[in-house]
C-alpha cells in the first residue's frame, strides 16, 4: 500500500494517538488530528489528505456525520467512519453519507489496514466510473447534436430533392404535351398523303412507303411520350384510381384486336376466357395499360410462327390473367432489374422499345393493389402472372 495523507478526526486524545501510530507504521503521514468537525474542516483547507477517519460522535456543533457530508460536498476525499455504536439507528445516519467503510471500535490494525485500503480503492473507481460518465455524457451530448445537424442536413437536402422532383416532373409534362400537337399534324399529314397516293401518281409507291414510315415513326414517338407523360404524373403522384362500372370483355377483346393489328411479327394469339363477370368496376385505362404492354411485349419478342397464350378468369374477387410466349426469354441474372424504368435485357438485340412498357404494368398494377410474378428463362419464353382485386 503507497503512503497516503489521512486527516484523523477523534476526540479521544488515546484513540486518537493509537490510530496515528498505526498509520504511522505503515508509513502513512498524518497531516493532523483534530477533536472537532469545525477544526476538521480547518485543516482540509489548508492541507489535502488523501483519506480522513471519522468518530461518528464528537464534540461541538458538527457532529461526524454531518461533518462527513461537508466534506464530501467541499473535497470530495474518502471517509472511513470509527465508532463503537453499532445500533440500528446509527448505522441508518451513516448509510445516508455514503462512507467509504465504517470501523468498529476498538479496531484490529490489520483489519484497519485493510479497510483503508478498500475505501481508497472504491473511491478512485467510482472517481473513474464518473469521469467516464461525464465523458459518455458529453459524447452523447455531442452525438446528439451532431445529429440533429445531420437531420437538418437530411431535412434541407430531401426539401431540395423534392422541388427538384417537381420541376423535373414539370419540365416533362410540359416538353411532352408541347411535342403531341406537332405529332398530331405530322401523323395527319402522312395519312393525306397516303390519301392522295391512292390516285394515279408516277411516284404513288414511294409516296405510299414514305408515308407509311412517317406514320409508323409517329405513332412510336407518340407512344414513348405517352409512357413519359405516365411516369411524369406518377412522379408527380397525380395518378390517381378512377373505377367505374366497365365491360371485361369489351375491354380484352380491344386488347387482342389491338396487338394483333399493330404486330409486325406473324404470331398466333391464342385468348382464351375463363369464368369472367360480364361487369366489373374499376379503372378501365389501368387494367388496358397493364394488359395490353403486357401482351404486345410478348408478340413483340416472339419469333415469327409461334405462339402467345393469353388467358383470363376471375378467382374469389381477383382478377387473373396468365400470358405465356416461346420468345428470347430474360437472362437470368437479370430478373431482379425487369421492372426498372428504361431497363431492357441484353439480349433484346435490334427489337426497338423505350423499356418503359413493364415499369407502367408495374406501377399501374400498384395502384390497383394487385400483384404481378414472372417465370422466364432465356431462348424458352417468360410467363407473366397478374393478380387484381376487383369489385362486381
Amino acid at each position: 500500500m503507497f503512503p497516503l495523507r489521512i486527516l484523523i478526526t477523534e476526540d479521544d486524545h488515546v484513540s486518537a494517538l493509537l490510530l496515528k501510530k498505526a498509520l504511522e507504521k505503515n508509513n502513512h503521514h498524518i497531516i493532523g488530528i483534530s477533536d472537532s468537525g469545525e477544526r476538521a474542516l480547518e485543516i482540509l483547507e489548508e492541507s489535502p489528505a488523501d483519506i480522513v477517519m471519522m468518530d461518528i460522535n464528537l464534540a461541538g456543533e458538527l457532529d461526524g456525520i454531518r461533518t462527513t457530508e461537508i466534506i464530501n460536498e467541499k473535497y470530495d476525499i474518502p471517509v472511513v467512519y470509527l465508532s463503537a455504536s453499532t445500533d440500528a439507528e446509527t448505522l441508518s445516519k451513516v448509510v445516508g453519507t455514503n462512507p467509504s467503510a465504517y470501523v468498529i471500535k476498538p479496531f484490529n490494525i490489520r483489519e484497519l489496514n485493510m479497510v483503508i485500503e478498500l475505501a481508497i480503492f472504491k473511491d478512485r473507481k467510482e472517481k473513474e466510473l464518473q469521469k467516464l460518465n461525464n465523458e459518455l455524457e458529453e459524447k452523447v451530448k455531442q452525438r446528439t447534436a451532431d445529429l440533429a445537424e445531420a437531420n437538418k442536413e437530411l431535412t434541407r437536402a430531401l426539401e431540395k430533392e423534392r422541388e427538384i422532383g417537381e420541376l423535373k416532373s414539370r419540365i416533362v409534362l410540359n416538353v411532352s404535351h408541347g411535342f403531341k400537337t406537332p405529332l398530331t399534324s405530322i401523323l395527319s399529314s402522312a395519312q393525306l398523303l397516303q390519301k392522295y397516293a391512292e390516285r394515279d401518281h408516277p411516284f404513288k409507291a414511294k409516296i405510299m412507303k414514305h408515308a407509311d414510315k412517317i406514320e409508323n415513326s409517329v405513332r412510336s414517338l407518340n407512344s414513348l411520350l405517352t409512357s413519359v407523360l405516365f411516369f411524369g404524373k406518377a412522379d408527380a403522384n397525380k395518378i390517381d384510381y378512377k373505377p367505374h362500372k366497365m365491360f371485361l370483355m369489351a375491354m380484352f377483346n380491344e386488347v387482342v384486336d389491338v396487338v394483333r393489328a399493330g404486330s409486325e411479327n406473324d404470331v398466333k394469339i391464342n385468348f382464351k376466357q375463363g369464368k369472367l363477370p360480364k361487369t366489373i368496376v374499376s379503372d378501365h385505362d389501368l387494367l388496358y395499360q397493364i394488359f395490353e404492354n403486357l401482351l404486345s411485349n410478348a408478340v413483340k419478342y416472339s419469333k415469327d410462327g409461334q405462339e402467345v397464350d393469353f388467358e383470363v378468369y376471375e378467382e374469389e374477387g381477383i382478377l387473373k390473367g396468365v400470358i405465356r410466349d416461346r420468345g428470347i426469354g430474360i437472362p437470368e441474372k437479370e430478373h431482379d432489374q425487369l421492372f426498372d424504368r428504361f431497363f431492357r435485357a441484353k439480349n433484346v438485340g435490334i427489337i426497338e422499345g423505350s423499356g418503359l412498357g413493364l415499369s407502367i404494368v408495374k406501377k399501374c398494377i400498384d395502384v390497383l393493389k394487385g400483384d404481378i410474378t414472372f417465370d422466364s428463362r432465356q431462348g424458352k419464353g417468360t410467363t407473366f402472372y397478374v393478380s387484381i382485386p376487383i369489385t362486381k
